[in-house]
């Protein structure tokens, strides 16, 4: 679906869903802002369309950074119509297993890059009344998982920041999207995925089972990353883009499940949740 220009914010575009992104953004005729904190691997993507591509220095953990590439792109092209909050990787493990520098790197990049670069964009998508947030979180974002409670965090914190963030903007003409990938074939299970130098035997045959898992399929993943690419930015396109964008049969597979045995439980203690009136007063 070609799509009118836009310029589109995208972070961590060096790899996996955000280079297939900015790829494709490119191929559409937008305008693209592409970061990295290494933008000379973005070489490439600046030399097919140096008139609409910008690449910048961008780790979304640096304040001043993010101030920065703001204010560049702002000056380049006038506006941001589209950020696309990508950066983030994965903390595999145990909870007792890792360790507090990779507990805070987690969060810090997965939750609060997303909520300093969106926070930076803003302003000005406010004062033009315009704009669509998107955020990259995951089915771990809507499904707990076992050896993977650290990401599962952060990404389920992003889709709760973002169903809140769409009702805050709405009035504004500010939209806001959460995509729920499942297992796409990029590199996430590949350098993107951290694992803890040392595992605990008794979590085993949960986390260490995840763990393996996700290992294993490195390369194996059924997803069309193109494919997905295509569907997010179909989104900024949308006059009604959906709050959750789900992507692959897997990841819906696992949603429907998960929401089926939670109505079913929400259901079974009906009674209690309704019985915690206060007692009127004798």
């Amino acid at each position: 679906m070609a799509s009118s220009q836009k310029t589109i914010f995208i972070t961590g575009a060096s790899s996996g869903f955000g280079r297939e992104l900015a790829t494709q953004a490119v191929a559409r005729g937008d305008k693209v802002v592409a970061t990295a904190r290494r933008p000379e691997e973005l070489e490439d993507l600046v030399n097919s369309a140096p008139e609409r591509v910008l690449a910048l220095r961008l780790d979304v953990t640096s304040k001043a950074e993010i101030k920065q590439a703001v204010r560049d792109a702002l000056a380049r092209f006038g506006q941001i119509d589209v950020l696309i909050n990508n950066a983030g990787y994965g903390l595999m493990g145990a909870l007792e297993e890792v360790s507090d520098a990779d507990i805070r790197r987690q969060i810090d990049t997965n939750l609060v890059g997303v909520i300093d670069m969106t926070r930076a964009v803003l302003p000005a998508m406010r004062e033009a009344r315009s704009g669509h947030v998107i955020n990259i979180s995951s089915i771990a974002g809507l499904v707990g998982l076992p050896g993977v409670s650290l990401y599962n965090a952060t990404k389920f914190a992003v889709a709760g920041l973002s169903e809140a963030l769409a009702k805050e903007t709405e009035h504004l003409g500010i939209r806001v999207t959460s995509v729920e990938p499942g297992a796409f074939r990029t590199d996430f299970n590949g350098r993107s995925l951290g694992i803890p130098s040392a595992q605990i035997a008794d979590y085993a045959a949960s986390a260490g089972e995840r763990v393996r898992w996700l290992e294993e399929m490195d390369g194996e993943q059924p997803g069309d990353p193109v494919k997905a690419a295509n569907a997010i930015l179909d989104l900024t396109t949308s006059k009604e883009p959906p709050v959750h964008l789900v992507l692959g049969e897997d990841a819906l597979d696992m949603a429907r499940e998960k929401n089926a045995r939670f109505m079913q439980k929400l259901d079974r203690n009906a009674s209690i949740s309704t019985a915690m009136h206060l007692d009127d007063a004798a």
